[in-house]
């Protein structure tokens, strides 16, 4: 293991995130503290993260104040880890089964879970839910890999 605090190669962090989904996203409350919220993450082929949460949360509004996060890493034994940190674009809202947000979604479970047994009630509770893409572009790594 090595412990890197400045200066990680961002290819080997989007790595080490492609390989382990789990992750904290950190996003910075109206106050200026951290909200820190588990999530589920995909890293796509262009480095892009994607990332679905709902618009009733926090981490939401925090996001559309502020557009920027940071995203901890962690290997299931714990030992090792990444922390990417860099802007974020959102999607709009989910408001229909057949808009760009609930597309976008389809492809986001795809690369996590695969085939959906229902993609017609996935896409209902994508709209039910209030559904929201985050692209994350990370800029910035550290960590111990």
């Amino acid at each position: 293991m090595s412990y890197v605090q400045d200066g990680m190669e961002l290819s080997g962090a989007l790595e080490f995130a492609r390989a382990n989904r789990k992750s904290v996203l950190t996003t910075i409350r109206s106050n200026g503290r951290p909200q820190l919220s588990n999530v589920m993450h995909h890293v796509f082929d262009e480095g892009l993260i994607r990332i679905s949460i709902t618009a009733d949360r926090a981490k939401y509004r925090n996001l559309l104040r502020e557009p920027w996060a940071a995203l901890h890493v962690t290997r299931d034994d714990f030992f090792a880890y990444v922390v990417l940190e860099g802007d974020v674009e959102l999607s709009p809202v989910a408001t229909r089964a057949d808009d760009a947000t609930v597309d976008e979604l389809v492809e986001y479970y795809r690369a996590l879970q695969g085939e959906h047994q229902d993609w017609n009630a996935y896409r209902a509770a994508m709209v039910a839910d209030r559904r929201v893409v985050v692209r994350f572009r990370p800029t910035r790594a550290y960590g111990m890999l």
